[in-house]
């Protein structure tokens, strides 16, 4: 159904409904001719469908409800009473104008011929004249006789538009999904029971429950289903009167409104949006003259689009403002005390635009009635992760900046992948699973390492950070002999969970946790499996924040192949007292830390024994012309390079890994020497590109 069919369709439906309405107003009103109340009701109902037949196009229709309307508000303002006459007038205009329904219910058209619409309109105009003379006078028209009814349909026929649609109270839909909920969980039962039964009949019985089951929860929950739209609707009052209010010109663009989610997630991100919305006008698309000056149109785009992503809705909104600016951000965040210079000189530009999102942040330079009292964007993120979904921001500086906020289809029925640790089971939304892995023998010890203290896979050229669920949920983690993952995202967090067990897949129940395991960031819910235990369900996000995930997925590849705008990843490094340097992630082979015991010296040379051979090692700080300040501790950290002939592989030795980035790297001529090709700025610091051909060529180790 197009959109123009949808809204005649549920014009037609509300319309009836008040038709039906009005036939019993009018009557009690020629019993209480003075019920002002009632004559009110009578005058709305009408005024409403004069209003939404004008907007389509409906013209007789507009034209029969005026007349009437007007002679309503004459009765209304005490001008004229009522009387048989005006009573039979009024009655005839509302049987006239449900065969002009029907009408437009069959042809899409109020231009059926078998309606005679002037003749009540010349009625009513004869009951509106002599306005001035008594009103107990008879109207100088005989009143037409009503519309004749349509004949009755054969069985089988098809359905009015009003006979296939039903009015329910949210409460009981409410109800039903509880009670489907609850026989999904009997089903599951029974399912588990018949797994292990010899009774033929038995299985047969719980595998038509099954079907049952799933049919009617599909149908249940499709009842619950709006579309976005309706939360969308108010936004273009929002957009016009705060861009009145902040001089600015602004045109809305709404994409993919008729996308459908649970109705109580509809009530629940209505707030969210608005105050996104809102943020965007505010802080984002700038004053006329000065777009103008920067070379943009005076006009701001703000787009709204919604639709379907991995079982999730995915809402953007996007404007062509100033953006946001990292150093800005930064700036105002260590004034305000929300994070100190050393935490920020550690964060990567998305880390600082998250900066946003903590309590009591604002860059509003005043307190307004719109902004700056440093609430606002954390609450939207709370309320967002309070129904399972997520918010996250991008922006360029002077191009502008899109949120993208997640939210799941419906919070009642979810299918899940059921995971074992530590004896418990735990059910993550299927939304969240991208694929399980299973590493074991050479495989585990060639594919997983150490990062900066920090366990990662290499996984079809990408290095996936690992999280122990047993670590997470305060265990001991399970043994290196193989390693089960399960891959998980997270809006575009991507990591790998470790887990001792896999069981299966299954739809389950979502149940709130109590208000205890509320504040613990691991859980999203509890569900009730097959057996009657309890089983939590895990939080993704959560988890990821926890364990301190970054966002930035890290191709391993050749950079030359990364895209039209070559950008590089790197392996962030500290040398020398907080001096960086940075190398072709490409170049890397391995992680490793030894022991100081162990480095050894052959002739002029450091070396460590090394997978049944020798690695000969290179101070990077050295090599580059910088003081070796990585002799402190006791330990070292080494970065393998595998030098690809029979020479092996040259271990450098460096301070500590700060992290890996995907950067497009303009290099400088600044810093070029013995070592170093020049330096970039990488996560707005000044870092020294390593040439390392020369650094193992210092080694003794041909490249």
């Amino acid at each position: 159904m197009d959109d123009d069919a949808e809204i005649i369709a549920e014009f037609l439906v509300e319309s009836h409904e008040n038709l039906d309405q009005l036939d019993r107003d009018l009557v009690e009103l020629e019993r209480e001719p003075g019920s002002r109340e009632r004559l009110s009701s009578i005058f709305r109902t009408i005024h409403t469908i004069k209003g939404t037949s004008g907007f389509l196009a409906f013209n007789r229709l507009e034209q029969l409800t005026h007349v009437g309307e007007t002679l309503l508000s004459r009765l209304r303002d005490g001008e004229v009473v009522m009387t048989p006459p005006i009573a039979e007038g009024l009655l005839a205009m509302v049987d006239t104008v449900r065969a002009l329904l029907d009408g437009i219910e069959r042809t899409g058209r109020d231009t059926d011929p078998a309606v005679a619409v002037d003749p009540v309109v010349a009625v009513i105009d004869g009951l509106l004249a002599p306005a001035s003379e008594p009103a107990s006078e008879p109207a100088p028209e005989p009143v037409p006789e009503p519309a004749p009814e349509p004949a009755p349909e054969e069985p089988g026929e098809r359905r009015t538009v009003v006979e296939s649609s039903v009015r329910v109270d949210v409460d009981l839909l409410d109800d039903l999904v509880d009670l489907v909920g609850e026989l999904v969980l009997t089903r599951n039962q029974l399912l588990q029971r018949s797994l292990g039964s010899a009774d033929a009949e038995l299985v047969r019985a719980s595998q038509r429950l099954d079907l049952v089951a799933s049919e009617l929860q599909e149908s249940i929950m499709k009842t619950r289903m709006q579309p976005i739209g309706q939360v969308w609707s108010k936004l273009p009052r929002v957009v016009r009167d705060l861009s009145h209010q902040l001089g600015r010109e602004v045109e809305l663009v709404m994409e993919g409104h008729e996308t459908e989610l649970d109705r109580s997630l509809l009530e629940a991100v209505k707030d969210p949006l608005t105050h996104l919305v809102r943020n965007s006008l505010d802080h984002g698309i700038e004053p006329p003259d000065v777009r103008r000056a920067a070379g943009k149109a005076a006009k701001g785009t703000l787009t709204l689009r919604a639709y379907h992503e991995s079982g999730q809705v995915v809402v953007e909104i996007a404007d062509d403002g100033k953006g946001i600016d990292p150093a800005t951000i930064g700036a105002v965040a260590v004034e305000r005390g929300v994070v100190t210079r050393d935490q920020l000189a550690r964060m990567d530009g998305r880390d600082v635009l998250g900066l946003i999102f903590r309590p009591g942040f604002s860059t509003a330079a005043a307190v307004s009635n719109i902004s700056g009292r440093g609430v606002g964007m954390d609450v939207v993120r709370t309320n967002i992760e309070r129904i399972g979904g997520s918010v996250d921001v991008a922006s360029e500086p002077g191009l502008g900046t899109t949120t993208r906020v997640r939210i799941p289809l419906t919070l009642a029925i979810i299918p899940a992948l059921v995971v074992g640790e530590g004896g418990e089971r735990y059910a993550i939304a299927q939304a969240n699973l991208v694929e399980l892995v299973r590493i074991e023998g050479d495989d585990l010890r060639r594919q997983v390492e150490d990062l900066a203290g920090a366990r990662v896979l290499r996984l079809r050229g990408t290095l996936l950070p690992l999280v122990s669920l047993a670590e997470t949920l305060g265990g001991t983690p399970p043994g290196d002999e193989a390693l089960t993952v399960v891959v998980l995202q997270s809006d575009d967090v991507r990591f790998g969970l470790c887990v001792s067990e896999v069981h299966d897949t299954q739809e389950i129940v979502v149940k709130p946790i109590g208000r205890q395991l509320k504040a613990v960031s691991a859980y999203a819910g509890a569900t009730i499996m097959g057996d009657g235990r309890v089983a939590l369900i895990l939080d993704v996000a959560g988890i990821a924040g926890t364990a301190g995930v970054g966002a930035v997925q890290q191709e391993v590849a050749d950079p030359r192949a990364l895209g039209a705008d070559d950008r590089t990843a790197l392996l962030v490094l500290e040398v020398a007292d907080g001096r960086r340097a940075a190398l072709p992630l490409t170049a890397v082979a391995r992680l490793e830390e030894f022991g100081r015991d162990r480095v050894e010296r052959s002739g002029t040379s450091e070396v460590v024994q090394y997978r049944d051979g020798i690695l000969p090692l290179v101070r990077l700080a050295s090599a580059i012309g910088l003081p070796d300040t990585s002799d402190q501790g006791d330990r070292i950290s080494v970065v393998v390079h595998e030098t690809g002939d029979a020479a092996g592989a040259v271990g450098i030795v460096i301070d500590r890994v700060l992290d890996v980035v995907e950067v497009a790297v303009t290099a400088s001529e600044v810093g070029r020497r013995a070592g170093v090709t020049g330096s970039a700025v990488v996560q707005e610091r000044v870092t020294d590109l390593v040439d390392l051909e020369a650094v193992v060529l210092r080694s003794g180790v041909p490249a």
